[in-house]
């Protein structure tokens, strides 16, 4: 199935003091991710782990 994911940019919390970074957030079932960085990279990588972390253990299709 295709999710939809909202995506924003945020400061997190790293090691040395705060960092750029991404979060994401489900649109199904709320559940959210977060990955340094502000890259694209770091936008599909917030996505993976929405499918790898899944509450629900589904096998979804995530989109920005």
């Amino acid at each position: 199935m295709r999710i939809s994911v909202g995506v924003e940019e945020v400061t997190l919390q790293g090691d040395y003091g705060e960092v750029a970074g991404v979060s994401a957030k489900c649109s199904k079932c709320g559940h959210e991710t977060e990955s340094f960085g502000t890259e694209e990279k770091s936008y599909k990588r917030c996505l993976a782990l929405m499918r790898e972390e899944c509450p629900q253990d589904e096998n979804n299709f995530y989109v920005i």
